[in-house]
């Protein structure tokens, strides 16, 4: 059953599983995903005593805005901050944090800006904080461009078009070309799908994928934080890093561990792709039993 809780400027709808007193999991999905990504991992976590919690991202499902004023931020350091709210408008002081895509750089900045909310983290890959700096005015390999077409395509208006207009059709071809191994059915996809019929899912995707190329402002609100940011501080909490050896948009690098200082693992799940939980729910539950259990 979907719940609700205020948090800062979100009324958050959440999923929640497992006994209130065993430790606590909180799992983060990404673009163009939803909670369901989670649904076989939480059935593995909770069998082990976890307390699942499972938030919809703002522009996700139920969650909304408190206020239509409130400027429909995708930014690094917004999300961020939904996730410390979300923290502590259940009252969780420290919880095992994972999830992949939006969700992993979310779930990987609290352990760089509050590490005593995050036991530890799981994530997808090595770059935990946008170095917006960096990307608004340099370049990646051909191939690596070419991948990320689609942040390309909604830095226009033809892009907001495209997105708006062919929503269905943009948000499957990414499923299938980001996870080409896995294989879904249309029921998986649409239960999926009703989240981003969210009235702010546009905004929010547009707005996160030019702010990280300085192309959209600051919501005023978190630019102290994303100044911080921009100084690309480690994560301070252990890390477990994984990557889909067929993840059609950010492929396996091999280990860097510069940014992690707390303690880092890496490692490469053979046959998968992006969305990871889903495709590999064992071994995403096993990395995050391992940092319960750590």
């Amino acid at each position: 059953m979907t719940k609700y809780v205020k948090a800062g400027v979100l009324n958050v709808a959440y999923l929640v599983e497992g006994p209130v007193a065993g430790p606590v999991v909180v799992l983060l999905h990404g673009f163009p995903y939803d909670v369901h990504a989670f649904s076989d991992v939480t059935k593995i976590l909770v069998s082990r005593g976890c307390r699942v919690y499972v938030p919809y991202l703002r522009g996700f499902g139920p969650t909304r805005f408190v206020e239509d004023s409130t400027p429909r931020s995708g930014q690094q350091a917004a999300m961020a901050s939904d996730l410390l709210a979300f923290l502590d408008a259940l009252n969780i002081e420290t919880a095992t944090l994972a999830g992949f895509d939006w969700g992993g750089r979310i779930a990987a900045l609290i352990g760089v800006l509050w590490p005593e909310r995050a036991k530890g983290v799981v994530l997808d890959n090595n770059v935990p904080v946008q170095d917006i700096a960096r990307d608004a005015v340099g370049s990646a390999s051909p191939e690596a461009e070419h991948r990320y077409w689609y942040q390309y395509y909604m830095h226009s208006e033809r892009g907001r078009a495209g997105l708006t207009q062919n929503r269905r059709k943009f948000c499957r071809h990414l499923w299938r070309t980001w996870s080409p191994n896995w294989t879904f059915d249309d029921d998986v996809f649409e239960r999926s799908f009703a989240s981003f019929e969210n009235p702010d899912f546009v905004d929010i995707a547009l707005h996160s994928y030019r702010h990280r190329y300085r192309l959209a402002p600051d919501d005023p609100a978190y630019i102290e934080i994303e100044r911080r940011l921009q100084t690309l501080p480690p994560v301070q909490v252990p890390c477990i890093v994984l990557v889909g050896e067929d993840d059609g948009v950010e492929p396996p690098g091999g280990p860097d561990p510069e940014r992690f200082v707390g303690g880092y693992d890496y490692e490469v799940v053979r046959g998968c792709g992006h969305n990871l939980p889903a495709e590999a729910p064992d071994v995403f539950a096993a990395a995050i039993l391992k940092l319960v259990n750590a």
